[in-house]
């Protein structure tokens, strides 16, 4: 994106790549089923936050690094607890709580703050932070409700109906085409956008938003890596600090919690099975 943004304006960038998104996951949908009113419900709250979370983003690479940016917008999987307990009212386990406590202190390091705080496009990748934590918690209530395609697919529509509209009145759109432009977009629409949005869609019925949003903690670490590989950024040894203490909280969250038995023999018929409680 960081590439491609050189070549276009932020939210053409946005409307284009969708747009390939919605093209390519429609062969996928179940169209034939009616749309329930439940369904779009869910899906114009997911589009109003994946919309709002990846134009605050477009803007804010215009002015930050690839790696920063990154960091930053792994901020919200520090918010997605914080967001379930305030809307919805999850209250997450201990282990749960210090381990996205220590990866929100990993995440701070890699933001490296001795290099000049935060700037334009750090403070608009902060908003994308926010959002994407909303995004998380939604996503995980309504995948267990709805088929994650079709979902998918409605929030794919409407942010490019969202983008192309905000790039129409928001700014002058420009877009110098390239084989690099074209590639860009193929890849983000096709792979990053559509192909990931399924994969989540379905992964968080099984899981929490705070586990969710655990695993999200290493898309900063696998960003800074494409940024080194591909622009030669570097990272600061606070940096590479903070991206271990990542995986300490990744490590944590997953640790199985310590039960306590009752002392003594167990009773016949009593089901020692994970998650089951002994028989009085």
């Amino acid at each position: 994106m960081k590439d491609a943004l050189a070549a276009s304006t932020p939210l053409a960038f946005l409307a284009l790549r969708f747009a390939i998104a919605t093209a390519a996951l429609a062969p996928f949908v179940d169209f034939r089923t009616r749309w329930s009113a439940a369904e779009l419900r869910g899906g114009l709250l997911l589009t109003v936050l994946l919309a709002t979370g990846f134009a605050t983003q477009a803007v804010g690479l215009q002015y930050t690094t690839p790696a920063r940016s990154a960091f930053i917008v792994a901020l919200s999987s520090v918010l997605a607890p914080i967001v379930a307990l305030i809307v919805l009212r999850h209250r997450p386990g201990w282990a749960v709580l210090a381990a996205v406590g220590i990866a929100g202190v990993g995440i701070y390091l890699l933001t490296a703050p001795d290099a000049g705080g935060l700037n334009r496009g750090d403070l608009w990748t902060l908003v994308t932070a926010v959002v994407f934590g909303g995004h998380i918690v939604a996503v995980a209530e309504l995948s267990k409700r709805h088929d994650a395609r079709r979902l998918v697919w409605l929030q794919l529509a409407g942010t490019t109906v969202g983008a192309a509209a905000a790039a129409a009145l928001l700014e002058p759109v420009r877009v110098a085409w390239s084989p690099g432009l074209v590639g860009a977009l193929l890849f983000t629409g096709g792979i990053a956008t559509a192909a990931a949005l399924v994969w989540q869609m379905r992964a968080q019925r099984q899981m929490s938003s705070a586990r969710a949003a655990l695993l999200f903690c290493f898309e900063p670490v696998f960003a800074t890596v494409a940024s080194w590989v591909w622009l030669g950024e570097r990272l600061s040894a606070t940096q590479w600090a903070g991206a271990g203490l990542i995986v300490a909280g990744m490590i944590l969250a997953e640790l199985p919690p310590r039960r306590q038995h009752p002392r003594g023999p167990h009773p016949e018929g009593t089901s020692r099975g994970r998650g089951t409680q002994p028989s009085v």
